[in-house]
């Protein structure tokens, strides 16, 4: 079991690609209290584990979704939210829902299935190159390598490992997409998972997880 936390800002409507503005926002308040907030020392060095806290936007609402320490962190800072900054734009924080609870994560008996509910970038500058020379079935079993390597490192992160005898299996149905990330055009994926393991909803998996890529929900 994890500790989840997750908070959202019902009254508040704001596009898909603001979620790293909803990062930069509270990263910026909450500074001084940890670098789980925005996954920098405060030194400038970067914290490269997965994000423990996540910022995205779902179906329009702003959410934060935090894990362990950093759903911790969410819970005693709760009240503290008062306003939302994106852009120039200042938003009064008339309600706000808060959800911590503690949910199983692991290794499944059973194959489950996860859609992806904001876009998965599974591709990194070297296996990009690799995906694009490769024919569909190469490529289809690139991604379902690449996403059971998320899935490990997620566990990883939450201090969880699989017994030998235990084997991840996973297949994407997916399509892809173009996105925008850090003034670049991105291939990224929309689509279904089906796999061995039990995720929570609201995690992400992939990159740029902290600005809610690759947020998942079982169906």
């Amino acid at each position: 079991m994890i500790h989840l936390t997750t908070i959202r800002f019902p009254d508040i409507r704001l596009p898909t690609r603001d979620a790293h503005k909803l990062r930069g926002y509270f990263g910026t308040l909450f500074q001084e209290h940890s670098p789980l907030l925005h996954n920098h020392y405060a030194d400038g060095t970067t914290r490269h584990c997965y994000p423990l806290v996540q910022y995205k936007v779902l179906a329009g609402v702003p959410t934060l979704v935090a894990l362990n320490e950093g759903a911790e962190l969410l819970n005693s800072l709760f009240l503290q939210m008062k306003t939302l900054q994106i852009a120039d734009r200042l938003y009064e924080v008339n309600a706000k829902h808060i959800r911590s609870q503690h949910v199983p994560v692991g290794y499944a008996e059973e194959l489950l299935t996860y859609r992806f509910e904001t876009l998965w970038m599974g591709l990194n500058q070297d296996n990009y190159r690799a995906y694009g020379r490769a024919d569909t079935s190469a490529q289809a079993a690139m991604l379902n390598k690449i996403v059971v390597g998320n899935v490990l490192s997620f566990f990883k992160a939450m201090n969880l490992f699989l017994e030998p005898q235990q084997r991840l299996m996973a297949k994407l149905d997916v399509r892809p997409k173009s996105t925008q990330f850090k003034n670049q055009r991105m291939l990224a994926f929309t689509g279904m998972l089906v796999i061995n393991a039990e995720l929570p909803d609201g995690i992400g998996l992939g990159k740029a997880v902290s600005r809610g890529f690759g947020t998942i929900k079982r169906t």
